[in-house]
């Protein structure tokens, strides 16, 4: 019986290790993931706060990265074409990219140029003229011939052009694939369909819009269509897809920023297209009181610009989303001669300043320039930037 209890006794002192060797292991853990879990905690905090601080920080001058020489022409014109710098004039254009290396080189001779630019891809023609050259930023992609004087231009972003051709009293809005021989023709008459104001592709060239002005019983109106050039348009008369029609309303501007969106500007009015790719429908309405000063955009903002009619400031800004929601109005006294949106914030800036802000409103740059600025391009470093000077192509970082 001895034997038996003690055999017992030291069974019971074993298990007894066990399970305090269990709870020593099991503490061991949980303190190891507490460790963890707190570390992991301050690692997120620490990155929040430093999000937070760098979202806030303000810039105040900026760092010249590098330098490239540029020489140019009385009379030229910079322009942002996709990330490289088009220069155009009456005498010819060319693209450069950021290090100064020349792409290509068109000559011609145009007096009055009209130029059409949808992300790396530019139209250039001359009004009542009959020629029209498509280059992205590498090469010429085509160079079309009309048989008719050219009104206006639009351009994709795979060198699709449409054309407003002037006729006696017909004006034709025709389109030429870069694909092919193929010609879309659409004939407008002023007592008819109305006048073309305005033409955009969108960006792979399957969708156009074009706003017409007409007048119906002396009442001035317009039609804001949408073809489709792809098997959708094929089913329907004309590749016509979709159709809005506005009464005592001028509709001057029309443009897609993607292949889904497209909006138009009329007179105290804003209207924003989309939600579905072949056929695009009325998104929202916005209606505005000021007079509209300039119109920006890219792929997911809109921005008009107004004169600010309250406060200590010169220009106010109403930026909408592609989403066709209002992000909100900002408002600065910059004299701008261009404004370009960034990721989530947008530049403006003249010859010899510049201010940056971004969609929350806050003021993350407003410096001058130490050389005359012609153009100003952004990087993929949101504060890195390029400007075209008349001598140089400069890279700085903001600091």
């Amino acid at each position: 019986m001895a034997d038996i209890k003690n055999f017992m006794q030291e069974r019971a002192k074993r298990e007894q290790k066990q399970l305090d060797y269990k709870k020593k292991i099991r503490k061991h853990k949980l303190a190891s993931m507490y460790r963890i879990l707190l570390i992991a905690v301050v690692a997120i905090a620490l990155i929040v706060l430093m999000a937070v601080q760098y979202k806030r920080h303000v810039y105040t001058d900026y760092d010249t990265i590098s330098t490239v020489e540029r020489e140019s022409a009385t009379g030229a014109i910079d322009v942002r074409l996709g990330s490289a710098i088009l220069t155009y004039s009456k005498d010819g254009a060319h693209c450069t990219n950021a290090k100064g290396n020349v792409s290509w080189n068109q000559t011609y001779q145009i007096q009055d140029i009209i130029v059409a630019v949808c992300g790396s891809t530019v139209a250039i023609a001359s009004y009542n003229g009959r020629s029209i050259y498509v280059q992205d930023t590498e090469k010429q992609l085509n160079e079309i011939t009309t048989n008719l004087p050219i009104r206006d231009i639009s351009v994709a972003a795979d060198g699709t052009v449409t054309a407003v051709l002037a006729d006696t009293d017909i004006t034709w809005v025709n389109t030429y694939p870069i694909s092919g021989d193929d010609v879309y023709e659409g004939r407008t008459r002023m007592n008819g369909s109305g006048y073309p104001m305005a033409v955009s592709l969108s960006p792979g060239g399957e969708l156009l819009g074009v706003s017409y002005v007409y007048v119906d019983a002396g009442v001035l109106k317009t039609n804001v269509v949408f073809y489709n050039f792809g098997r959708v348009g094929e089913n329907n008369s004309d590749f016509t897809v979709s159709s809005n029609s506005y009464t005592d309303l001028l509709v001057p501007y029309i443009q897609f920023m993607n292949d889904r969106t497209a909006f138009a500007v009329g007179d105290g009015r804003l209207m924003i297209y989309g939600g579905d790719s072949q056929k695009p429908v009325s998104l929202a309405d916005y209606l505005f009181d000021g007079e509209v000063q300039s119109v920006f955009y890219n792929d997911k903002y809109i921005g008009l610009v107004y004169l600010a009619d309250e406060g200590d400031k010169k220009y106010r800004m109403d930026v909408f989303g592609a989403d066709a929601e209002r992000e909100g109005s900002y408002f600065f006294d910059t004299e701008y001669t261009d404004i370009f949106f960034g990721q989530d914030n947008f530049v403006v800036y003249n010859e010899t300043e510049c201010v940056i802000i971004t969609m929350d409103g806050i003021e993350k740059f407003n410096g001058n320039f130490s050389k005359t600025v012609r153009l100003m391009l952004p990087t993929n470093n949101p504060y890195r930037y390029v400007i075209v000077t008349d001598s140089s192509i400069d890279t700085i970082q903001l600091k």
